[in-house]
């Protein structure tokens, strides 16, 4: 995903000019944030399950409330986000892994039995999930709710304290969550900062019990590298540009139908959307007329559309538009899903099928994050497979084909961070399965299970009891029963 700030590789702590006050101060207040958090957490390092419940039983009370407020907000910073939109990918997804993580928290809690083998027998091992301490979470702007509330749910469960970093560029959605979770929260426990690039770097340097960034490859090397100062483990949910393979044996009509959604989704603009697509040569006519089809069906016009959201800012806007037209310069064709050019005054713009793409063009290089859409034709299974394992391992893939053994052929000669089969999107809902890229489109997982276990700390305790065995290695060496041990292990 497209980061909500750049940034800076400078050094942060230089002697501030009168112009940059402001920011040292914000990022004083900051470091003053975390050292509250950390000390709140050293005298109380073990929430227990009740405490763990209560606090996710109010946040879910609080967006409850506010959820309408979260949803204008979001528009409000979009210009126009489908509201639709925002309760689908932003709200929903909120409150089913609030009723996940309430359902399932107390299994999480409870230590896990482990072979002590005859080793180390009779004594006990068990791992025990104790809280890391104070988390970071870095939020984009993308589904600021989601991906803000999301991460916060799971690192509450775990027992821990949290610090957001919101996106400068949705300042209304911020608002409605700094009033949510002020009404549930004490800053001790949850608290939000804003900022633009030096506040931005200056929170992924604190040194923070785990850092989770959701944002562009780019600016995930600079959260990491600044982390690495600390030893600060993180997650990184970064992007790429995911593929949609459509088989030979698929149906036009029906691979437009399941992959059709997820690039339309807040007008493209995520992560996981399909970044392009790679489909058979004598079938890209017949593609391009099912999905405009479809298009007309679901959207028709974009223009005052209030089903289809814009994009969220002029810099985005720019960014698209250049895209379009290198492409267009170096010979695409742009076949538009509605008939419809870029509109400038509502940032809108239906999905724009490109055809005649070469790596050449930028928008074979760059995670495109908008509705843009490259078509790429393959004559065998063989070369459309090999284009993929060519390039950085995406976050996602997608594979449109009802044929069994290809499917596994998928599976197993490709690599990404997730995958759909005949759909797109929709494994991020999973609530009880991971969520994480893989090289390039990042590292670590979150959501479920999972999550609680990346916000914990998992440690082995071993449990000696009466009866000691571990005298039997003790020197002096070479006793006729260690050599019979060392005979019997070794055997």
């Amino acid at each position: 995903m497209p980061s909500a700030q750049p940034l800076p590789t400078s050094p942060l702590h230089t002697s501030p000019t009168p112009a940059a006050t402001p920011a040292v101060a914000k990022i004083k207040a900051m470091e003053l944030l975390f050292k509250a958090q950390r000390e709140a957490f050293d005298a109380a390092p073990y929430p227990d399950y009740e405490q763990r419940r209560q606090a996710l039983l109010a946040l879910k009370s609080a967006l409850k409330q506010h959820q309408q407020q979260l949803v204008d907000a979001l528009s409000l910073d979009y210009g126009h986000r489908s509201s639709h939109d925002s309760q689908i990918a932003d709200i929903l997804p909120t409150f089913n892994l609030l009723n996940y993580s309430l359902a399932r928290l107390k299994g999480w809690m409870k230590p896990s039995r482990r072979h002590a083998g005859l080793l180390l027998a009779p004594a006990k091992v068990r791992v025990h999930y104790q809280p890391k301490g104070v988390i970071g979470i870095i939020v984009p702007w993308n589904f600021p709710i989601v991906l803000s509330l999301g991460p916060l749910v799971t690192a509450l469960a775990a027992g821990n304290r949290v610090m957001l970093k919101l996106s400068e560029f949705t300042p209304a959605t911020n608002k409605v969550l700094k009033v949510l979770l002020g009404s549930v929260f004490d800053e001790e426990q949850v608290c939000v900062v804003e900022g633009e690039a030096a506040q931005a770097a200056a929170f992924s340097a604190l040194p923070f019990d785990h850092l989770l960034f959701t944002g562009s490859t780019a600016v995930g090397r600079h959260v990491m590298k600044a982390a690495a100062a600390n030893l600060t483990p993180v997650t990184l949910e970064l992007g790429g540009k995911s593929p949609v393979l459509v088989a030979p044996d698929m149906d036009m009509t029906a691979a437009v139908e399941r992959l059709i959604y997820g690039k339309c989704l807040n007008a493209g603009q995520i992560c996981v959307a399909p970044d392009y697509v790679l489909l058979p040569r004598a079938k890209v006519p017949e593609f391009v007329a099912a999905f405009q089809k479809k298009f007309a069906a679901l959207y028709g016009k974009v223009a005052d559309n209030a089903d289809y959201s814009a994009i969220i800012n002029e810099r985005q806007w720019q960014r698209l538009l250049d895209l379009l037209d290198d492409a267009e310069a170096k010979g695409a064709e742009v076949v538009s899903a509605s008939g419809e050019g870029p509109l400038d005054a509502q940032r809108k713009l239906a999905t724009q099928l490109l055809l005649g793409v070469t790596d050449e063009m930028l928008v074979m290089q760059e995670e495109i994050f908008g509705p843009l859409l490259p078509l790429l034709p393959y004559d065998s299974l063989d070369e459309a497979l090999d284009y993929i394992r060519a390039r950085p391992r995406p976050l996602a893939l997608y594979l449109m084909s009802f044929d069994t053994k290809l499917q596994q052929r998928v599976l197993e000669e490709t690599h990404s961070g997730g995958v759909c089969i005949n759909e797109t999107v929709l494994h991020v809902a999973a609530d009880d399965a991971p969520f994480g890229g893989i090289g390039t489109s990042g590292m670590g997982h979150y959501h479920g299970e999972e999550g609680f276990r990346s916000f914990s700390h998992a440690r082995t305790v071993l449990q000696s009891g009466r009866l000691h065995t571990g005298k039997l290695v003790h020197p002096p060496y070479g006793k006729a029963l260690q050599r019979l041990l060392l005979g019997w292990f070794q055997r």
